[in-house]
């Protein structure tokens, strides 16, 4: 883990480290298992059969998870201390599907409470954007 980014070292234009992770369903079954949601959706392929998908998908939430990770690397204490999230979920992730989170720090802004950074943010299975959005965390 990364400590608390100095605006000296945060510039426009810098990449974000990726996360690649491959979604099975034994990981949408345990998130199901950890988060208490158990929608039919996510872990019952006969129900999934009979929805607009056609099978399961992972649960909205355990693709942030992997947004988590990427500001986690990038600047837990920024990220864990106020960071902020706005996105917008543009499909399903299915099982068997390999998640790539990108992100890019698109400007760098002062408040009160000190320096900020924005930073875009995209999930993609394939070339498919699933996810997509921006943080703002902290950074001095």
């Amino acid at each position: 883990m990364s400590e608390l980014q100095s605006y000296a070292n945060i510039s426009v234009g810098q990449a974000l480290p990726e996360v690649i992770q491959v979604v099975d369903q034994h990981m949408i079954d345990a998130y199901a298992d950890a988060s208490g949601d158990i929608n039919p959706l996510h872990i019952d392929p006969e129900f999934a059969k009979t929805t607009i998908f056609g099978r399961t998908i992972a649960h909205g939430l355990l693709t942030l998870a992997f947004v988590s990770r990427v500001l986690s690397t990038w600047n837990w204490q920024g990220w864990a201390y106020g960071g902020e999230l706005d996105i917008a979920f543009l499909g399903p992730v299915y099982p068997g599907d390999t998640v790539r989170v990108c992100g890019e720090v698109d400007s760098i802004f002062q408040r009160d409470e000190g320096v900020y950074a924005r930073c875009q943010l995209v999930c993609y299975c394939g070339e498919k954007p699933v996810v997509k959005g921006f943080s703002v965390c902290k950074i001095n």
